[in-house]
């Protein structure tokens, strides 16, 4: 169905397409629609930080910002959903037009430049005003299956002297009400903010959002989304100042400013902004797979990166990863693909069960 639908999405401009399907995901019929799409198992489920999710594949940040469509979203069959980036004001973010695709790549290159209606839109949109009804457990979304991570960010005009104001408020009115909070200093499309990541800003920014979630009613898991684009001695350092202020996880990885490697048209590949999708897919896993050694599985991660099949989603679980998250593969392969990834997965447990059981004589 979606291999008809795809080539008239694909004539319009990328974000008014994008904007469309979540207007359509928005309706109330569409959690009951999209379910047509989900897959259970009930060997799928995973326990990270605290958390049990009922199977590893999530929808990374971007894609519903302001929580319009999240229980849509959420009847797809995601195990959690990752809404954002979100910022303490309404912030426009960079001129149209601003998000292309690279269908030759399978990819996209945006600059969105957190583009949001603000913290107190989304939490009105996604009906989350009050505190979880089940006050210090972790909350699903209302009436659906499925974990909320909220996704914050450092607004355009904040300098980043002041960058720990904007998570810290932030922090402080989602962290009751999301099952996990996601700090993003690794967009490359807010001037300034990936130094964040650097040893000069990073342990102190964490030492004072640490110290903000001390004074919250439950203690909500943090995690940090870093970027593809840094040294193993970089990532050393975030490992480290995460573990020193006990945050609970990492996201790898966002967006990259490489182009290597790339067969689109020089001028496309050109667009400033951060590229996602098939290009990123082996050095997100890289990536995580020097976290997972460098932390001897300490520290849970979300791998992120070129997730388009099991194969893929696969390939970040093997190298270390608790759980994934799409964005740029559920553009190019359509709402099929979160059922999909969940099979392939249930398809390899179910394997490797069977191995056991041959090993130990019981079959």
């Amino acid at each position: 169905m979606y291999s008809l639908l795809r080539p008239l999405l694909f004539q319009l401009d990328p974000e008014r397409a994008h904007q469309l399907t979540l207007r359509l995901l928005s309706l109330p019929i569409a959690p009951t629609l999209a379910r047509w799409f989900d897959f259970s198992d009930p060997r799928l489920a995973v326990s990270a930080f605290g958390l049990t999710f009922r199977n590893p594949v999530g929808l990374a940040a971007g894609y519903d910002k302001n929580g319009l469509a999240l229980r849509g979203l959420a009847g797809l069959g995601f195990g959690h959903i990752e809404a954002g980036t979100v910022t303490r004001q309404p912030q426009i973010g960079n001129p149209r037009p601003r998000v292309f695709r690279l269908p030759a790549d399978e990819a996209l290159i945006n600059r969105m430049g957190f583009p949001n209606e603000g913290v107190a839109t989304l939490l009105d949109l996604a009906g989350l005003r009050q505190p979880s009804p089940w006050q210090k457990l972790p909350q699903d979304l209302p009436g659906l299956s499925c974990r909320l991570g909220i996704n914050i960010g450092k607004s355009k005009d904040t300098l980043l002297g002041r960058a720990a104001d904007d998570y810290v408020s932030l922090l402080t009115q989602v962290g009751p009400r999301a099952d996990y909070v996601a700090i993003n200093v690794s967009s490359p499309n807010t001037p300034g903010l990936r130094q964040l990541q650097t040893k000069e800003f990073v342990n102190e920014l964490l030492r004072q959002i640490a110290a903000a979630r001390a004074a919250l009613p439950r203690r909500v898991p943090i995690l940090i989304k870093i970027a593809p684009d840094l040294s193993w001695p970089e990532l050393d350092n975030i490992v480290d100042a995460v573990i020193a202020n006990g945050l609970d996880g990492l996201i790898a990885a966002n967006t990259t400013l490489s182009r290597e490697g790339l067969r689109s048209r020089p001028a496309l590949c050109a667009e400033t902004g951060g590229l996602s999708g098939q290009p990123l897919r082996a050095r997100s896993t890289d990536i995580i797979r020097y976290l997972h050694q460098h932390t001897e599985g300490a520290l849970p991660i979300i791998g992120v990166g070129g997730i388009n099949s099991a194969a893929a989603a696969l390939e970040k679980l093997d190298a270390g990863a608790t759980l994934v998250q799409v964005y740029t593969g559920l553009i190019y392969e359509g709402p099929g693909l979160v059922a999909a990834i969940n099979r392939g997965i249930a398809a390899r447990i179910r394997e490797t069960t069977n191995d056991k059981r041959q090993e130990r004589g019981l079959v």
